[in-house]
């Protein structure tokens, strides 16, 4: 997959190509009519089912479930999209053309097909090649697709669009991060999932570890809140405005068809997941959901935050201060993980503050072998041996190890991290779309929830095995000071490695040269 971070190290190729060639612009975005969640959704059979599925003890709080394995994750998605009968509000920073991505869209094509109003924003940074999916599919009857802050360029390859944009680089760095998905205004599914293969332990070559929360309750209007703010935003162009349509409406329709393919069979899920909860599709079925019930607070950027010239403006205020704020709040121990971490000035102040308060500070990220973003992780390892030296825990992940943490059957394909969680104590909860880097905190957008329940704590923490994170390295400082890498043995013992397992001396080379050219505030 192409990253954000690495594909900085183009930017001046993209200026030098631009200062030759010239560069694409926008039309001038036409106004369209505000338009906002529905609210006449009490009569529906999902708005029933989550009343039948909420206890005396839970009314006024929302209701939750943790999706910790792709498949599961999915299925719910794709579950509540053919349940549905109003709407479905969808939101994804990246919607892939793979057979993920098909079949999602395949479910918004047939839920508008019965009269559900659709609604699809995707950010278009990653939309290289997919105007004519995304446009073929606005031609359907019921259904919207908008792009965030678009690219000038619409024509080839992705490095091709970006250097055709390069004029508008200032702007077009800052990208909708949000990863959102609401079914008839009264259940969602939020977290770190993209739509992609990849995502959802698909992939024959590598797979994320990743999680997402299913909700009911009050928490779900302010996320279908949260979606109209974007939805409406001057950020947001709607597709036939950025790119006309070529077809006829009929047309168009059949292209989209042709384009997705037939439908493909269910997605395969164990009877139980790693919570021993099973799939949303049976639980549907049987008229019931399986809930926890807590308050829940969402956290959300402005859009407009992609527009203030400060980065400290922009972080005011953000889902990134907000959890730095809850982390402040602890008074025994955090865990924070996070596949892109750096820390920064700040960071290392803050948490640094807190392990002098006595409270244990562990940190799971991605390693070096495991990460999709080399650039990020150098970024982070200026700061790794003095998160070390100051006490902290620090677990990367084993790029082959993703058969121990409970989540499903990775095979051959290597597991990579993308879950971003924030545990404070042992009763609040924090599950988003924000890493703990600069890029979240002061370039692009994220949304999050916080959940303040010890219940809900104790239910996550069933995810990591009693022997702790089997599926990683633990990091430690040598006598003379060096960073060592700890692989745990199935005998209960380590297999030490001196230096960054899974590596070698020409990739870090070359790593360490690609991030002479890119700062740390764009990691």
């Amino acid at each position: 997959m192409t990253t954000t971070r690495s594909l900085l190290l183009a930017c001046l190729l993209a200026w030098c190509a631009a200062c030759i060639t010239g560069c694409a612009s926008l039309p001038a975005r036409q106004p369209t009519p505000p338009a906002h969640a529905l609210a006449d959704v009490g009569a529906t059979g999902l708005a029933r089912l989550v009343a039948a599925s909420t206890s005396a003890d839970g009314q006024g709080r929302s209701g939750l479930r943790m999706l910790p394995e792709g498949p599961f994750s999915l299925d719910a998605r794709l579950s509540l999209a053919a349940a549905a009968e109003k709407s479905l509000d969808v939101q994804y920073y990246q919607l892939q053309s793979d057979a993920t991505g098909f079949r999602l869209l395949r479910a918004l094509r047939d839920a508008a097909a019965r009269g559900v109003r659709v609604r699809l924003l995707v950010d278009d940074f990653y939309t290289a090649g997919q105007d004519e999916l995304f446009g073929t599919l606005s031609a359907h009857p019921n259904v919207e697709v908008r792009l965030f802050n678009p690219l000038p360029e619409r024509k080839g390859s992705f490095l091709g669009r970006f250097i055709g944009s390069a004029s508008a680089f200032a702007r077009i760095n800052h990208r909708m991060h949000n990863k959102l998905f609401i079914a008839d205004n009264s259940v969602s599914v939020a977290g770190g999932r993209n739509i992609g293969d990849e995502y959802f332990m698909q992939s024959e070559t590598a797979n994320f570890i990743d999680a997402d929360v299913l909700a009911t309750g009050p928490v779900v209007r302010a996320q279908s809140a949260a979606f109209d703010l974007y939805w409406n935003s001057p950020h947001v162009w709607p597709i036939e405005q950025v790119v006309p349509p070529l077809l006829a409406p009929a047309r168009s329709r059949e292209r989209f068809d042709e384009i997705v393919g037939p439908a493909a069979p269910d997605i395969v899920v164990r009877a139980h997941d790693a919570l021993g909860k099973t799939a949303v599709r049976q639980q549907l079925a049987e008229g019931r959901l399986d809930l926890m019930f807590a308050k829940a607070t969402v956290l959300v950027d402005d859009p407009d935050k992609i527009a203030r010239t400060d980065a400290d403006e922009r972080l005011a205020g953000s889902v990134t201060a907000r959890v730095m704020e809850l982390m402040d709040s602890a008074r025994s121990q955090v865990l924070i993980i996070s596949p892109y971490f750096i820390p920064g000035r700040l960071g290392m102040q803050r948490l640094g503050r807190a392990v002098g308060n006595g409270v244990k500070v562990t940190i799971y990220t991605n390693s070096l072998s495991s990460t999709d973003e080399p650039l990020v992780y150098l970024g982070y390892a200026r700061y790794r041996d003095d998160l070390l030296k100051l006490g902290m825990e620090i677990y990367e992940v084993a790029p082959h190890r993703g058969g121990s943490t409970n989540l499903g059957a990775f095979g051959t394909s290597i597991s990579r991290l993308h879950a971003k969680i924030s545990v404070v104590d042992d009763d609040r909860i924090f599950v988003g779309s924000m890493n703990l880097d600069s890029r979240s905190a002061r370039i692009n957008t994220e949304i999050g929830l916080v959940v303040e329940s010890a219940e809900v704590v104790r239910e996550f923490r069933r995810l990591i095995p009693v022997r702790g994170f089997q599926s990683a390295y633990r990091l430690r400082l040598s006598d003379s000071g060096r960073v060592e890498w700890l692989e745990p043995r199935e005998d209960g013992g380590f297999t030490v490695h001196h230096d960054n397992p899974g590596t070698n001396w020409i990739a870090e080379l070359w790593n360490w040269f690609s991030s002479l050219f890119v700062g740390e505030e764009q990691l």
